[in-house]
């Protein structure tokens, strides 16, 4: 009998779209999450607390496969140690991470703790994989929205980003979680680069809606990082199909007022 895949933030946004795919494939899944529900459908949800370090043991019991989803503004590195610590115990033969382009590069604390993540799986002593995606496509929704409530959208001069379906990266960790373990496998990004400015207008003719914008600097060694593209991927990375344009007009009702 085939032992149940453990996801840990399968009821995130990410995790939304990767259960149904490991279902799909044929395969149980185990699903660590801090709240209770119920068990169906091959999918077993366990109550743990990656940060606090607790109910981890029982989580891993029996599993051979682990996807590591569950992250947060911050914590996300003790959270992993966490994890491995008893995926190590366990005798985990597969451990996959996501993590952020630019994870590296970019001096911010989110970056710093998902960097600090990566290193703890590759220095775990387990076979593991690791993939880096772009931010998604609900993340740039909800900072678009929030922008767009205000009288005039600050746009930040010479940020750009990669915005990514996870849906699209949903697909290639069930892909890596169901192959053979291989390290840090080249980076995943949405097919076009945008401007926040961009990002935003875009929005803004999908609601049908109309804002001045401001360009304003992004400071200190951040903004240098953003400025010089170290949260890009232009060369080597696998790209996805699915634009922002094609988002908007899938989960933005159209020109919804002003």
């Amino acid at each position: 009998m085939t032992s149940p895949i453990l996801v840990t933030g399968g009821t995130g946004t990410l995790g939304r779209h990767v259960v149904p795919l490991l279902r799909e494939a044929g395969r149980d899944v185990r699903v660590l999450s801090r709240h209770a529900r119920p068990s169906g459908d091959g999918v077993e949800y366990v109550t743990a607390d990656l940060l606090k370090d607790e109910g981890i043991e029982s989580a891993v019991d029996g599993v051979e496969i682990v996807l590591h989803l569950a992250g947060g503004p911050k914590g996300d590195d003790e959270a992993t140690r966490n994890l491995v610590r008893a995926a190590r115990r366990a005798g985990v033969r597969h451990l996959v991470y996501i993590s952020v382009i630019g994870a590296d590069k970019i001096p911010l604390g989110y970056f710093r703790s998902k960097l600090g993540a990566e290193q703890a799986v590759a220095g775990s002593g387990l076979p593991w994989t690791t993939l880096r995606a772009a931010q998604f496509h609900d993340l740039m929704l909800t900072v678009t929205e929030k922008m767009a409530k205000l009288p005039v959208i600050p746009a930040p001069g010479g940020v750009r980003l990669q915005p990514v379906d996870p849906r699209e990266v949903a697909a290639r960790l069930v892909e890596l979680t169901l192959g053979a373990p291989a390290g840090l496998v080249p980076d995943l990004a949405g097919p076009t680069v945008y401007g926040m400015a961009d990002l935003a207008r875009a929005y803004l003719k999908a609601r049908g809606k109309h804002r001045p914008m401001l360009p304003v600097r992004m400071p200190g060694k951040a903004g240098r990082a953003y400025r010089a593209g170290e949260n890009l991927s232009l060369t080597g990375a696998t790209t996805g199909k699915r634009t922002w344009e094609d988002f908007l007009t899938e989960r933005v009702p159209q020109h919804a007022g002003r």
